[in-house]
């Protein structure tokens, strides 16, 4: 069965004008399902880079392949053989009609390094991550949302046993993927820092405790970070300091792309626990955050969002842009909406110095509520 992702409008769009496209993402993210559905009622060849037989038959005259085969056509997982960008750049520049190439893969600093220097200013660059909430059949409600996976496989198939898939994908990523991007000694380690950091998606990174904790080095975890940044399964939150003076927490937050990889590192599994346990506040908000950047990526922007915080501890979740004006959001776990949960939007407003700023809640709330003139309240479901 196939959703119909959001993505699908924007490759439409760059396919008018980009000669190629290329789409990246993490494992799992339905990259080659995306296009075998987006050509279903028109003909395109497929080159499947995870077979090694056919990586054997490329190698030996890579140009010639590439230009014989009809087009559009679909080369899967690039990383495999990112050399072929340069033969593809060749290819483009004698014949630069629209709709030609369509690119996946799973590897973001392998394959944008390539892409980058080889096909810049003749290929569209997006991003799929795993589903977003308007992508979602699944979803009644509140705890289904913070507990099911966004990897389509699992959300779309309800017969899979999620704990067992959650472990055979990390362990295809730490044998597979992890092995490619970096020399890692002790798989172990890192997967007890994953399992870390998955407690603390939604806070500042603190190298310094993270290393301490783990008995890694400070230059390991940055490393290990940027890793788990270019194989999608975390982002980073920068903060916001612009015109703000010095007085602010310059350090970022983190969030998983996935609140299901969540659960399942930290060992959640029941959706009451999760509601009132511990981890309820920033389990809903990794999995508003990423469904705010998941649909960013879904429109070909890359995301622009912070988060504030000030040295006396006054905290915005998040700072997004909306036509040129940052908006601040406060993220609430609850049903019912207090004075306190604007107070910090008010502050920033002020502080800002922005002309028709507005502060929005987004909440469990789905009554309409009394609320200042520059304040919104968003029911999660409407994000």
């Amino acid at each position: 069965m196939y959703w119909k992702r959001l993505l699908e409008k924007t490759i439409a769009d760059t396919e008018k004008s980009f000669p190629a496209i290329v789409i990246t993402g993490p494992r799992q993210s339905g990259k080659s399902t995306i296009l075998k559905n987006y050509f279903l009622k028109r003909n395109a060849a497929f080159i499947n880079l995870d077979d090694p037989n056919l990586r054997i038959l490329l190698k030996d005259d890579p140009l010639s392949y590439l230009k014989s085969v009809t087009k559009p056509v679909i080369i899967d997982e690039i990383q495999y053989m990112p050399e072929l960008a340069s033969y593809i750049k060749i290819l483009i520049d004698e014949n630069r009609k629209p709709g030609q190439w369509f690119i996946t893969g799973s590897q973001q600093f392998s394959v944008m390094r390539n892409i980058s220097e080889s096909l810049a200013g003749r290929a569209a660059i997006l991003s799929l991550p795993t589903f977003q909430l308007r992508e979602r059949r699944d979803v009644k409600n509140l705890g289904s949302y913070l507990l099911s996976s966004t990897y389509p496989e699992v959300a779309v198939n309800k017969k899979i046993n999620s704990d067992i898939w959650y472990s055979s994908y990390i362990q295809t990523y730490l044998e597979r993927d992890l092995r490619a991007l970096m020399n890692v000694e002790n798989l172990r380690d890192f997967e007890n820092f994953m399992r870390l950091l998955a407690g603390l998606t939604s806070q500042e990174l603190n190298y310094s405790s993270i290393s301490s904790r783990l008995g890694i080095s400070v230059p390991t975890v940055k490393r290990w970070i940027s890793v788990l940044e270019a194989s999608y399964i975390i982002f980073i939150l920068p903060p916001y300091y612009k015109n703000f003076g010095k007085r602010i927490i310059k350090s970022p937050k983190v969030y998983f792309y996935d609140v299901g990889l969540v659960n399942y590192l930290v060992g959640i599994k029941d959706p009451d626990f999760l509601l009132k346990g511990p981890m309820s506040g920033a389990i809903f908000e990794t999995a508003v955050i990423s469904d705010i950047i998941k649909n960013e990526y879904s429109k070909g922007i890359k995301p622009e969002i912070y988060f504030w915080r000030s040295q006396s501890g006054i905290e915005i979740d998040l700072i997004m842009p909306i036509r040129g004006i940052y908006h601040p959001f406060e993220i609430k776990l609850s049903s019912t909406i207090k004075p306190g949960f604007y107070k910090n939007l008010n502050y920033w407003i002020e502080l800002s110095k922005q002309k028709n700023v507005k502060g929005y809640l987004i909440t469990n709330c789905q009554k309409d509520v009394p609320l200042p003139s520059n304040i919104e309240n968003i029911y999660w479901k409407d994000v």
